[in-house]
Formats: structure tokens, sequence, C-alpha cells
């Protein structure tokens, strides 16, 4: 697993270093400064990215929304002071994990693993609720669909529905491509 620090610190760094090294992680990287923090990252492409912050600004979190938007990856940030707002503009920004005054070797294992853990958990559920809203979408494009054949060849919902799994049958296409050559077809002839 290949591990990025984004910190300017070289000797809170360096407790980061050594906590991965001993839980077994060699391919650590660390970035010493903010500018093209974004452009950094996809030089290294690691697999997490532990960023470790005194107090985070604002600059700081937008950056780290624009890394987590881009890259999607684990992020694990440690800081040493924090506030309400802090820690939701955090957890906005796609920071898997805060930490706050957490900054500890033996204590970087277990926040890689919940890390890690919390961000596969996030990605699931942003895949089944895309996931849902495509199913939903064709489900209105299906229906406008049969609602058009209805209205065309005076049909039933249950044969207007028939009729394009029969083409889709035949044409070895989805019926989700049929009710889109339907619509297609019927704004033609508006």
């Amino acid at each position: 697993m290949k591990i990025v620090i984004v910190d300017e610190s070289p000797i809170r760094s360096l407790i980061l270093q050594e906590g991965l090294r001993d839980a077994g992680f060699t391919q650590v990287e660390r970035i010493d400064e903010m500018h093209n923090l974004l452009k950094q990252i996809y030089a290294i492409d690691p697999d997490v990215i532990l960023i470790d912050l005194e107090n985070p600004s604002r600059d700081t979190l937008e950056q780290m929304f624009q890394v987590s938007r881009a890259v999607r990856r684990p992020i694990a940030m440690f800081v040493d002071q924090s506030d309400t707002a802090s820690i939701q503009a955090s957890v906005d920004a796609g920071v898997s994990a805060y930490i706050v005054d957490g900054l500890k070797k033996e204590r970087i294992k277990s926040i890689l693993d919940l890390c890690i853990s919390r961000f596969e958990a996030f990605s699931k559920l942003q895949d089944d609720l895309e996931r849902a809203k495509s199913d939903l979408e064709e489900r209105k494009t299906i229906e406008r669909a049969k609602g058009i054949l209805m209205k065309a060849k005076k049909l039933s919902e249950d044969e207007a529905y028939k009729m394009m799994r029969g083409a889709a049958m035949r044409e070895n296409r989805k019926i989700i491509d049929i009710a889109r050559s339907v619509i297609t077809a019927a704004e033609m002839f508006k």
C-alpha cells in the first residue's frame, strides 16, 4: 500500500513515518508543501493520504475538498486543535478520519484501518446512491416511452411494455435503449 503524508513539519511527519514503518508500511512518501497539492498527489498516486496540520485553514480545507473529489482515496487528517465548524468542513471535504490531538505513532495503524474502512463504506453508499438514481431515471424513461406507445397505438400499459420488451429481445438490446429510441422517434414526429 502506497501512503502519502502531507505535512510541512519534518518533526511531526517523522512520527507518522515511524508509526507506519512499525506497522509494516514501507511505501511512504512525504509532501512538505501545500502548493500544487493536487498535482503532487496525482504524481505519487497513493492508496491513502495522511494529512498532518496544526490548525486547518479554510484554504487548506478547500484544497482537501479538491483532492478528495479528484482522487477518491481515504484521507485521515491529524490536527492539534479543532472546532465544530472545522470538523464539519473536513467531513464535507471528504476526510474519512479527523483526529484531534492524536498524533502518536502507536495509534497510526488503527487510525489507518479506521480511515480505510470508513472510506470504503462511504464509497459503497455513494455507488449505491448513484445506481439507485440511474435506475430511477431509467424507470422514468421507460414509463415515458410506455405512455407514448399507449397514446400512439391505443395500447394498455401492459401491452406497451410487452411491445418494448419484444423489440428489445428481437434486437438483442436493453429495454432502456428501446425506450430511448421510442422517445427520440416521438420527438422527431412532433
